[in-house]
């Protein structure tokens, strides 16, 4: 499934050329000509991502962005300022209130597509560490394994079990050392266990 990028911009010939690009780097871009719709929009259902004109009708990006940051589903969601405001304090001043870049007008749409590459690899990396192989998949951060398609239940001992032995994948580890990183190094009970 591919990531659903919110362009919110209220020229029509800027969305297209965004829009277009998107699609093209297999993103799923929607599109709103102002800010209160696409706040709506986000609090209901948030994108991946945001580019965001700093100039538009009923809210501009500046109030959108502080109203985002202050909401809980919404706060760390990374926001590209597109925008013709090019003098060093805008761009100042549209970082310090919360965007993740920003980019001045006129544009070439290629690197915009790769900053939200960007943007959205240290997200994930930050996010959800997943560790897949075959048909083997476990997301460290929510202790969730699936197989074929099916969830597994793990206890927590052999989550963390499993975990130690992707971590140290093409290496051999010792009975001891899967007792410290299992169990602790304050463990006592039988080496066989």
């Amino acid at each position: 499934m591919s990531a659903k990028i919110m362009i919110v911009e209220d020229d029509p010939d800027i969305c297209d050329i965004l829009s277009y690009n998107l699609e093209t780097a297999d993103f799923d871009p929607i599109i709103f000509h102002n800010g209160k719709d696409a706040l709506k929009a986000c609090i209901s259902d948030p994108p991946a991502l945001i580019l965001l004109d700093l100039m538009l009708p009923g809210m501009n990006g500046l109030e959108f962005t502080r109203t985002i940051r202050r909401d809980n589903r919404c706060q760390d969601l990374p926001i590209i300022m597109i925008t013709a405001r090019s003098e060093e304090m805008d761009v100042l001043h549209g970082l310090e209130q919360g965007a993740d870049d920003y980019i001045t007008k006129p544009f070439r749409p290629k690197e915009v597509v790769a900053r939200v590459k960007a943007l959205l690899r240290r997200r994930l990396r930050e996010e959800d560490k997943i560790f897949q192989w075959k048909e083997l998949v476990v997301n460290f951060s929510q202790r969730h394994v699936t197989l074929n398609g099916k969830d597994l239940e793990l206890t927590p001992k052999e989550f963390l079990l499993l975990e130690a032995l992707i971590e140290a994948r093409g290496r051999v580890l010792s009975r001891d050392q899967l007792l410290d990183k299992v169990w602790g190094f304050d463990y006592y009970g039988a080496p066989r266990t």
